[in-house]
Parts: C-alpha cells; sequence; structure tokens
C-alpha cells in the first residue's frame, strides 16, 4: 500500500526538494507538484485494487520520443510534417517508398530508447497488485521494456511488421537488414525523430531508395500500427472495455485524449462512477470527468510516489 500516513509525507515531500528541475527538449513547460496534489495521489492509489491505466505520448517524451499535441514541442509545432495516412499508404507505392525510407533512417535511434522512471513506477505498480491492466496509445514498446507484462498495444507497436496480403510476419530489427541489403549504398541523415520512429527527409533524398516487399508474396509491408484514418480492431476494443468493466479506477498518465480510440474508455469509466485520475501536462479531453487532475509532468509525481513503494 501506498503509505499517506505522515511519516510518508515527509518522505514524498523530501524527495520533491531534490527532485532536479531539468527538462528534455520534447517536454513542455510544465506547473510545480503541490502538496495537496501528491497527496490526493497517493490516496487514489491506495485505494486501488484493480487500476486501469492508460498512458499516452506524454510519458514517453521523457525518454526522447517526442509526440504530436504538445504546446510549443509537439511534431504539429514545430514541423510541417505530418504522419501517414492509412488509405495513402496502402494505395501508393511512392507513399511506401517515403515512409520506409524515413522510417529506416529513424529506426536505430528509435529503436534504442529505453524507458524512464514513469515507466518504471507503472512496472513497479503492478508488482504490487494494483493494475488491472495497462493500455498503451504509445507505439514504443517502452512499457514491455520496463518489464510490465499486463499490457495492450492499442494503436500497435513500430516493433512489429505484417505483409498487407498474406500472413508474414517479421521483427522489425529483422527487417532493417533487409532493407540495408537492398541499400547497400543508399544513404540519408535528419536529427529530427518523429513520434512513430521516422524522421523528416526530403523528396530528393528520398530517391533511389528500395523499398522492402514480403519475401512470400511480394506483397507490401505496413509497420503493425494503426495510421492516422485506420481503425482499432473491434476486438481490442471489445478487450478494453471489458478491463474498464473490471477495474475500479482508472489513471490516465500523459495524454490529451483528443483521440477518440483513447477518450471512450475514459468515457465508459465516468458512466459507470469509476473514479478517474489525470495526470498531464495541459488541458485533456476528459478534464470534467475527473476525480483529480493534475497538471505536472508525469515524473515530477511518479518519482516521488515511487520512492514510498521501493
Amino acid at each position: 500500500m501506498v503509505n499517506v500516513h505522515v511519516t510518508g509525507r515527509n518522505i514524498i515531500f523530501s524527495v520533491i526538494r531534490r527532485c532536479s528541475t531539468s527538462t528534455h527538449k520534447f517536454v513542455p513547460t510544465a506547473r510545480g507538484v503541490s502538496r495537496a496534489q501528491i497527496e490526493g495521489f497517493c490516496e487514489f492509489v491506495d485505494r486501488g485494487r484493480n487500476i486501469l491505466v492508460l498512458t499516452g505520448a506524454g510519458i514517453s517524451t521523457e525518454s526522447g520520443i517526442p509526440d504530436y499535441r504538445s504546446q510549443g514541442v509537439g511534431l504539429y509545432a514545430t514541423s510541417k510534417s505530418r504522419p501517414v495516412i492509412y488509405q495513402d499508404f496502402v494505395k501508393s507505392d511512392r507513399i511506401r517508398q517515403r515512409y520506409w525510407a524515413r522510417n529506416f533512417i529513424g529506426w536505430p535511434r528509435f529503436s534504442s530508447v529505453q524507458p524512464n522512471i514513469s515507466h518504471s513506477f507503472l512496472k513497479k505498480l503492478e508488482d504490487f497488485g494494483k493494475v488491472c491492466w495497462l493500455v498503451t496509445q504509445n507505439v514504443d514498446a517502452l512499457h514491455f521494456k520496463a518489464g510490465s507484462s499486463k499490457v495492450t498495444e492499442l494503436h500497435g507497436s513500430t516493433h512489429r511488421v505484417a505483409c498487407l496480403r498474406c500472413d508474414y510476419k517479421t521483427t522489425r530489427h529483422d527487417l532493417q537488414i533487409v532493407i540495408e541489403n537492398l541499400n547497400p549504398s543508399w544513404r540519408a541523415f535528419s536529427n529530427v525523430l518523429a513520434p512513430d520512429g521516422d524522421i523528416q527527409l526530403s523528396q530528393e533524398e528520398i530517391e533511389g531508395f528500395q523499398t522492402p516487399h514480403c519475401p512470400k508474396c511480394s506483397g507490401p509491408l505496413k509497420p503493425e500500427i494503426i495510421f492516422f484514418g485506420d481503425n482499432v480492431p473491434k476486438s481490442t476494443v471489445e478487450f478494453v472495455f471489458q478491463k474498464v468493466q473490471e477495474c475500479d479506477q482508472v489513471l490516465v498518465v500523459g495524454s490529451s485524449l483528443e483521440v477518440y480510440s483513447g477518450y471512450r474508455f475514459v468515457l465508459r469509466a465516468s458512466d459507470m462512477k469509476k473514479p478517474i485520475t489525470l495526470l498531464n501536462i495541459g488541458p485533456t479531453r476528459a478534464d470534467k470527468l475527473a476525480d483529480l487532475k493534475i497538471d505536472a509532468k508525469c515524473s515530477d509525481v511518479l518519482k516521488q510516489v515511487s520512492f514510498i513503494y521501493s
């Protein structure tokens, strides 16, 4: 259990005084955390026996992965580049060439990103038997890297690749070797990483890149992620709704819930009168539904609570 007695609170706030003030370039400016907010968060976690956790891009920005919507630092604010649309990817050889060229250059950096203290906290929360299930909107696999096992990747994972025509599947790491062999002399560089693991390249830089194809049927290959314009599989949605039914509380970490695919689960929890806590920098779509909203950087809260669990 989380200790929210006087001794525990003294421990918490001794940690606050030692917190680093450094901020990663992908993390927007955040407010400070008050004593009342920390106490409220601890009490929420202490009450929970089957907490459904929903995470978004805001939990991974401190690991060095940018998001789309953060004010001033998200991709939409810093670049004219936009994510690939599912229908365009399926229909266009040129779009697939652009995607795989950019992803090929970005993959070594993206795949080497490691979990941060917030991922570790949620893994520890699972170890203590508090987590009913964890649903992430992220495609970076950082929750698995942190050791969490009760995880549904709502939007898939960049670490898996599938053929659009047959049942062929492979890992993204293995595909990197295939692409290298297809493009022994092709080179490009960019220091701008995108949220889904690709980077920004000009059309001139992409020319000459050889797109990988399925070794079984020569069909187009696609990462097993939900591109914009695509839908989360019905079976996945039904599974998560079942977890909403089973949980006793909902904790949202690092998500504005602007995308309906995640917001609908918080809506259902609210309809069922389940307590909801939101931890996110800036407003969220569910602010009016929350019992507790903390407008702060994830680690500024979670590293203080994880100290008590250790």
